[in-house]
């Protein structure tokens, strides 16, 4: 299969990568990036761990994996109407918090409003641009204040 688009040419402001080291453990980092991303403007409606899951039925000995489903209200609504509905099949928007070694976890975020574009269920237009822009700017103020542990 051939894909649409090639991989390797983009580039982390092409998926509106956000990647965050903290050193902190792992269950202090996710209640930090919980408080972080709520404070910026998102619920947390979902959440879960890939890790205990998979330790628990396939004896994976995987490492500390945690994902927060994040979504601001508003935005979702606007994408939804921009999108006829498709990128519910994204939604939510997941921070991912991974323990790289005791005492150091990486925090890690992907757009889904660009990768909608990207996959042709959002308009390449400047509705979507406005979203897109929108929700950036939630996404980097949350990101920019994980590191204020108080």
């Amino acid at each position: 299969m051939t894909l649409p688009i090639d991989p390797s040419a983009l580039d982390a402001a092409d998926i509106g990568e956000k990647r965050a080291t903290l050193e902190m453990d792992h269950e202090e980092a996710i209640e930090h990036v919980r408080e972080v991303f709520t404070e910026a403007g998102f619920g947390i409606p979902t959440e879960f761990s890939p890790s205990a899951l998979l330790n628990e039925k396939v004896d994976a000995d995987r490492d500390p994996y945690y994902v927060l489903g994040a979504c601001n209200p508003n935005m979702a609504d606007r994408a939804l109407d921009a999108s006829e509905n498709r990128i519910g099949a994204l939604f939510p928007c997941n921070v991912v918090v991974w323990q790289e070694e005791p005492g150091v976890q990486t925090v890690y975020h992907i757009s889904i409003m660009r990768a909608a574009r990207l996959l042709g269920m959002a308009p390449d237009d400047e509705v979507m641009a406005d979203i897109v822009a929108d929700t950036g700017e939630l996404v980097d103020e949350a990101v920019g204040n994980l590191d204020s542990v108080e």
